[in-house]
């Protein structure tokens, strides 16, 4: 690490419910649960008044309704929430040097060699302080010498705070806390550690580093990196955030729609594999068309950061209904996905229902075992193009 290295986490503090409250200010100070409020539904987010209960995401709703049954659920709308974020990252690119987006809600800022024009914290404050007028949205941040100090001091000033850890302030600053606070430590990794009496990040970093390696593998050696306050990973810049696309170039021209939207389906299908297994969202989706001629045709939309993949299927039929309008023969078809994000599809915030998703998961378990071509919607199959 380097004195000299400067790194920001912002995050949107509870941000569903942040725009639910921006929408409807008669909502601020009460217990907000945004999610299915039925049985079969779970938590996508909630406020902090829901919080205090014992409610958090991706809980069983009806175990949340049990915590706090003076809740008021909220379905949610993906779209605002794809709006706002949108929003937040434009503000962001404007003002800042280098930027990733890690997530719908957080970005990272790189300040390194900022300092020397205009103190770090200084800007990051003012900042925070811009992007909440424009928006109206809280958020919290940290500053420190990577991105995992700068985290784990963002959620540890949240709600609506600001945190500096200093080179020198790092360890002090890690080693009371648990475990948990350590970004990208699950529950099945918690449990381990804890049977080995390691619930503290101080008794974390006093192992040995190749005992954890043994116990651990490379996800070991990781967690003894950050026990110490070690992370060399860059700030990935937003523009370059990568696409994953495909294509398709006929053996013979054709002109069968019927065929050609199945032949889009199967591969946003496809695609969709891709995004759920990096655990990515997108918000842009492409679709392409050459004509026979080799005249190229393009049409992409904004849509909410997804990787349903029934979602997207009619939205790349809805551009393919768009873009081909010259009843020429096609010899080329393809899709795009855009601007990723790091993120999991939140349930029932698309209107889909529980059994959906459970498809969804259940058809990807499949596909890990058995290979990406095992299983497809009955809308995809029986091309022959």
């Amino acid at each position: 690490m380097s004195k000299d290295t400067h790194i920001i986490h912002i995050d949107q503090d509870a941000f569903f419910v942040s725009v639910e409250l921006l929408k409807n200010s008669s909502l601020i100070g009460k217990p907000v649960i945004i999610g299915g409020s039925s049985d079969r539904g779970v938590v996508a987010s909630c406020s902090y008044e829901a919080r205090k209960f014992g409610v958090h995401s991706a809980m069983p709703s009806r175990m949340a309704r049990q915590l706090c049954p003076h809740a008021i659920f909220i379905r949610g709308n993906m779209d605002e929430y794809s709006k706002y974020s949108h929003i937040v990252t434009d503000i962001l690119q404007e003002r800042v040097p280098l930027l990733e987006k890690a997530s719908i809600d957080e970005h990272y800022i790189d300040m390194t060699g900022m300092d020397r024009f205009y103190g770090c914290m200084k800007f990051a404050h003012e900042l925070r302080l811009y992007v909440m007028k424009q928006t109206g949205l809280p958020l919290s941040f940290g500053l420190s010498v990577n991105k995992t100090v700068s985290k784990i001091a963002t959620n540890e000033c949240k709600p609506n705070g600001e945190r500096q850890v200093s080179k020198d302030e790092v360890q002090p600053f890690l080693n009371p806390l648990s475990i948990k606070k350590i970004p990208g430590l699950g529950q099945a990794t918690y449990i381990r550690l804890s049977e080995m009496g390691v619930r503290y990040i101080y008794t974390l970093a006093q192992i040995p580093q190749e005992q954890l390696f043994r116990v651990l593998g490379n996800n070991g050696t990781s967690l003894w990196q950050k026990a110490r306050g070690i992370d060399n990973s860059p700030v990935l810049p937003y523009r370059e955030q990568k696409s994953i696309g495909t294509q398709s170039t006929f053996e013979n021209d054709s002109i069968d729609t019927r065929k050609i939207k199945q032949l889009l389906s199967s591969m946003v299908m496809d695609l969709c594999f891709q995004l759920r297994s990096q655990q990515k969202l997108a918000a842009c989706i492409t679709v392409t068309i050459r004509y026979s001629n080799f005249e190229t045709h393009t049409r992409q939309a904004r849509i909410p950061y997804t990787s349903l993949d029934s979602f997207l299927i009619s939205k790349a039929k809805e551009l393919f209904d768009t873009l081909y309008n010259r009843r020429m023969l096609i010899r080329l078809v393809g899709v795009k996905l855009s601007q990723l994000v790091s993120g999991n599809e939140q349930i029932s915030l698309y209107g889909a229902s529980e059994e959906q998703y459970k498809l969804y998961q259940a058809m990807d378990r499949i596909r890990n075992r058995f290979g990406e071509k095992a299983v497809k919607l009955a809308s995809s199959i029986d091309i022959n193009l």
